[in-house]
């Protein structure tokens, strides 16, 4: 089944100070699913990339190969934006950040569950009625 998938799983495949076994386990459903993503991971990703980068906790060319990995991944970034009222009502209704709630939101509209570290993002997808992806 495609999930939602949110930066805080992403970000392990790469990072081993990020990593766990949930997020290896998430990575592997992509040899036969495909993961969903706001436009904002997009910014969200490239932009750990650049932190990464700026303190020195790798170099350039490994982050030219976490992209060439990442965009053979079959991760499909949904361009339809939420309004800003629609976004604004679920971070107050589950208690979340808006960047957050671009993920719930996207998880509602295509009635998926969610693959995520990040422990409001999961009693806010189970309280929402998409749930989490269990492993």
């Amino acid at each position: 089944m495609p999930f939602v998938v949110d930066n805080s799983v992403v970000v392990g495949w790469y990072f081993e100070s990020q990593a766990t076994s949930y997020a290896d386990k998430v990575l592997d459903l992509l040899a036969n699913e495909t993961a969903h993503v706001p436009a904002l991971w997009v910014l969200e990703f490239s932009n750990v990339l650049r932190k990464a980068l700026k303190v020195g906790k790798t170099d350039a060319a490994r982050i030219r190969e976490i992209i060439a990995l990442v965009n053979v991944l079959p991760i499909s970034v949904d361009h339809t934006s939420e309004s800003v009222e629609s976004n604004l009502a679920l971070a107050l209704q589950y208690g979340l950040t808006s960047y957050d709630a671009a993920y719930l939101g996207l998880a509602i509209r295509l009635q998926l569950p969610i693959a995520t570290n990040d422990g409001a993002l999961q009693d806010a997808a189970v309280r929402a009625g998409v749930g989490i992806v269990n492993l």
